[in-house]
């Protein structure tokens, strides 16, 4: 994926950027990311589909080799995706390795949330390895642990609980042009502190 030299098509400025979307299982983060990059007029890559189209099925490298392993290959998926400008959409566990929160520090950080009442219909069935014995409770304790690297890493927090998707989109897209907008004009203010926002409405 390359950046466009002309504006996108939500009207902003060209990415010089990727865009990350983190956050726990089910917040929204693959649904979210394909919208927002069409919105962008850019690529996408999800780096789970991207490690299961090279290895195969997440549940059978959790029962193979695995999580270690399966985070090893996670990391090179997650490096090379994030060298494209682009909407990127990250694993839910991907923030764990050093080596891949150093690498998103080059890129603009969008933290999805959700409420446990909101995503327990969203991966009802599931059959990911780490919901496998536990369900929702599995879930609770996991995005709790996580919690605190995905608030370090974030610029932006959206919460994604019973919203459109739409919607979603619509403030991630504006922060982008606020931020881009923001960059431009403390180009010549260059102590000027980074500020991270949430939007949790």
């Amino acid at each position: 994926m390359t950046p466009s030299t002309d504006t996108n098509a939500a009207g902003a400025a060209p990415l010089d950027r990727p865009v990350a979307m983190i956050g726990p299982m089910g917040a929204g983060k693959s649904s979210i990311g394909k919208k927002l990059s069409r919105r962008l007029g850019v690529g996408f890559l999800d780096t789970d589909r991207l490690l299961v189209q090279r290895h195969g099925p997440v549940a059978d490298i959790f029962s193979r080799d695995g999580e270690p392993r399966f985070r090893e290959l996670e990391r090179d998926v997650v490096a090379e995706a994030l060298a494209s400008t682009g909407v990127v959409s990250l694993g839910g566990g991907a923030v764990l390795d050093p080596l891949t929160r150093e690498r998103l520090r080059s890129a603009s950080v969008v933290l999805l949330t959700v409420t446990p009442e909101a995503v327990a219909d969203r991966l009802a069935g599931s059959s990911r390895p780490l919901l496998a014995e536990g369900g929702m409770d599995a879930w609770r304790a996991i995005a709790l642990e996580r919690e605190p690297v995905y608030r370090s890493l974030a610029d932006v927090v959206v919460d994604t609980s019973r919203r459109p998707v739409s919607h979603v989109v619509d403030d991630v897209v504006a922060w982008l042009a606020a931020a881009a907008a923001a960059a431009a004009a403390a180009a010549g203010s260059p102590d000027l502190p980074h500020h991270r926002q949430e939007d949790d409405a």
